[in-house]
């Protein structure tokens, strides 16, 4: 009998566009597993939203496989050891896999070829990242340039259809049972919204698209306005790998008016993913080593304290809290009000971007660390390509240029009964409930002060 083989699944969670699933299915028996590893990340084990996702993703990825005649094994634990267990149970001789490129699952998947024949193909991004350079053969470090040359060679390739059936050996592995691992929160269950906003898994993947179809050609008005449903919120579907950004390209590529801006956040995810190939260590440490050694972040009682109001949407602003909020509450942020949030706290406050990315990494559904690290360095300044430090966004000014009054009234109930223009700046207005805090900071204040910081840091680096 031919031996099976072992398709090993991480965050490309679909049965359709499955470039390992096809080669795998077409050699003979397949083994689908999925291992909980949270050795080989350490500290960027996944964070508590994401694992609410994974949750229901694995659950939906099984019901697929049992509809094929196959099913998910599932194990706890090392990547090369359980995959290396399972190959002994099996008689398994080869694992298929797709390519990921976050630093720890490049070392898991070298660790897994010293022990196993490794296949791995390509399908999580528009191009194998590290395969796109510049015309002296270097990586782009630049985003423009860089989807200037994507786009060169778009569109993608078609999509691959999933196998009708999956062939299996009889004999199935011992399998964890997934509702052991405790992926979902209790005591207290603080993803009771969750279920309202998402349905994890291929399906719901598929739904999101065919939603988002219609709203593809009006993407650029209406993704900054926090108060329409302009974001196509597939960030969680792609990050997971529920669905290929091919998928979505050939699906929304059509629909005119601003698609383009559309699919060009589709290459930065593309980009994002360049960029940790090239500095593993992006999460963690600034491009711009002054931002590190120089720059007087705050620290403190005084810091923490700050920081524990702008986790927990309490600021003062209403758009920064509007957006805190929904994060807890959903596990997703608004796009435009991820930037204000995020620079609130960088530069109204002075608090490392660090602290940020970390924060975002527990909470968010769509927590992707090429993604994650790259949009916060941006942000910050300390970038390879990013923002300028000294171009401080106004959240006051911002909340209103993008008509935020209905979002805020939504997320910050305390503020429902305030009117335009005072929902936006209530302090100033001399409509503040009592309900709701006062600014922790003024914004001409923090203003100083962050530029006082950045000129610290200029001085330093002479």
């Amino acid at each position: 009998m031919t031996p099976p083989t072992i398709l090993w699944f991480r965050r490309d969670l679909r049965l359709s566009d499955q470039a390992a699933l096809i080669a795998a299915a077409a050699e003979g028996p397949v083994i689908p597993v999925f291992i909980l590893d949270d050795e080989t990340p350490r500290h960027r084990r996944m964070g508590a939203a994401s694992r609410w996702w994974l949750h229901h993703s694995l659950a939906s990825l099984d019901a697929s496989l049992r509809e094929k005649g196959s099913r998910l094994i599932l194990r706890r634990g090392k990547c090369e050891e359980q995959l290396a267990q399972i190959a002994e149970e099996t008689g398994a001789r080869r694992v298929y896999c797709l390519r990921h490129y976050e630093p720890w699952w490049r070392n898991a998947e070298k660790a897994v070829a010293k022990r196993l024949d490794l296949i791995c193909h390509d399908g999580n991004y528009l191009l194998p990242p590290g395969s796109l350079t510049t015309g002296g053969g270097t990586p782009y470090k630049i985003y423009t340039p860089f989807w200037r040359a994507l786009k060169e060679q778009m569109p993608p390739a078609n999509p691959l259809e999933a196998p009708r059936d999956i062939a299996t050996s009889g004999a199935w592995p011992v399998s964890d049972v997934l509702a052991d691992w405790n992926l979902r929160p209790t005591m207290p269950d603080w993803a009771t919204g969750f279920a309202a906003e998402w349905q994890p898994g291929e399906a719901g993947a598929r739904t999101r698209v065919v939603d988002f179809i219609d709203a593809a050609s009006d993407y650029d008005r209406c993704r900054n306005l926090p108060s329409q449903e302009g974001s196509s919120r597939l960030s969680p579907h792609l990050h997971f790998g529920e669905v290929s950004p091919a998928a979505i390209w050939h699906r929304t590529a059509d629909a005119g008016g601003s698609v383009d801006v559309f699919l060009g956040e589709i290459g930065w995810r593309d980009y994002a993913q360049n960029i940790i190939l090239q500095f593993p260590d992006y999460g963690g440490r600034s491009a711009r080593p002054a931002f590190d050694d120089d720059l007087p972040w705050r620290s403190g009682s005084k810091a923490d304290a700050d920081l524990a109001a702008w986790q927990q949407g309490r600021t003062g602003y209403p758009i920064v809290d509007a957006g805190m909020r929904q994060l807890w509450a959903t596990g997703w942020m608004h796009n435009r009000v991820r930037m204000i949030a995020a620079s609130f706290l960088i530069k109204h406050l002075l608090i490392d971007w660090r602290q940020g990315e970390q924060w975002f990494w527990d909470t968010l559904v769509d927590a992707d660390y090429g993604s994650n690290a790259v949009n916060w360095q941006w942000v910050a300044g300390s970038g390879v390509d990013s923002n300028m430090f000294p171009r401080i966004m106004a959240p006051l000014t911002q909340s209103e240029k993008f008509d935020a009054a209905a979002y805020i009234r939504y997320w910050v109930p305390e503020l429902a009964d305030v009117t335009e223009p005072a929902i936006h700046d209530p302090d100033s207005y001399g409509q503040r409930p009592r309900s709701y805090p006062a600014k922790i900071i003024g914004h001409r204040e923090a203003r100083e002060r962050a530029l006082a910081a950045y000129d610290v840091m200029k001085a330093r680096g002479n």
